[in-house]
């Protein structure tokens, strides 16, 4: 399995930085990114793709209180949710809300159609509660590194 593609040019400046960085050579780079993916330090590699060149114009946050926590409506919760395209982050958390999501939709008449998906034809969400997102600040899936 390859760690990235030979003919990304994004990934041939991001090892040429790091190894100018580091003092290694670039295939001593790509050694080491490639075991850090195995090992599971590295997840995966991604774009960051601005919403509103792809039309998805509004963004929503989505609190969600479910009927039972058992472990299995839970996991079945989880699955349709992470499945769901205009997902984009699903947390399971503590306090008043079960889930958090994250949402992303065109308008909303399609964020009425994802409550429906959702949330409406589920008889285990008791209610959710929804943020609509007035303006993005930051938005980012780094981790700091110490």
């Amino acid at each position: 399995m390859n760690v990235y593609d030979a003919s990304d040019d994004a990934y041939i400046v991001f090892f040429t930085f790091l190894a100018d960085l580091s003092h290694l050579s670039i295939a001593s780079v790509q050694r080491r990114i490639k075991r850090l993916k195995e090992n599971g330090v590295i997840e995966r590699q991604t774009y960051q793709l601005n919403p509103k060149a792809l039309d998805m114009r509004m963004s929503f946050v989505v609190m969600i209180e479910m009927e039972r926590e058992q472990a299995d409506q839970l996991e079945k919760f989880q699955k349709l949710a992470s499945q769901d395209p205009n997902v984009q982050q699903c947390y399971y958390v503590t306090g008043e809300a079960d889930f958090v999501l994250i949402c992303l939709a065109q308008d909303m008449e399609e964020f009425e159609e994802i409550t429906k998906r959702l949330f409406f034809n589920n008889s285990n969400v008791r209610g959710f509660t929804t943020n609509v997102v007035m303006s993005r600040s930051k938005v980012t899936l780094d981790v700091p590194v110490r």
